[in-house]
């Protein structure tokens, strides 16, 4: 038998699945974007995810700026703790599930992602495969 009609709530409206965002944002991770796009000012309407192909594994991420009026109407926009994030379509299915932190130590200052689709990643943590 194949599924037919529709779930309507008591009150008419149709019932909507509240969809867990691609991508998260730490704390920190938002606090740093933030000062970012504060210092970049009013032209920059949030930070895009992308990947490119390179590194020893495969692919590695890429953030860019996006200009207020020149947003992709493709990209997913993930909005989480007061930052506004662009995803790449292309990116979207290995992104999923992904958490963004930002990581301030002695060696380095840097935007790390916690990737749950990750199967390889190379020794410097540059590069991954799903």
């Amino acid at each position: 038998m194949a599924p037919s009609g529709r779930v309507v709530a008591a009150g008419g409206s149709l019932l909507r699945r509240n969809k867990k965002a691609a991508l998260e944002l730490t704390e920190e991770a938002a606090r740093r974007v933030r000062e970012l796009l504060q210092a970049k000012g009013e032209t920059i309407e949030g930070v895009r995810i992308s990947l490119r192909n390179r590194g020893c594994n495969g692919k590695s991420f890429v953030m860019n700026y996006v200009e207020k009026g020149k947003e992709n109407k493709h990209d997913e926009i993930v909005l989480d703790k007061g930052v506004k994030l662009f995803v790449d379509p292309r990116a979207l299915m290995q992104v999923v599930g992904t958490t963004m932190d930002f990581v301030d130590s002695e060696l380095a200052s840097e935007f790390v992602f916690y990737n749950p689709n990750a199967k390889n990643t190379c020794g410097c943590g540059e590069s991954f495969n799903v």
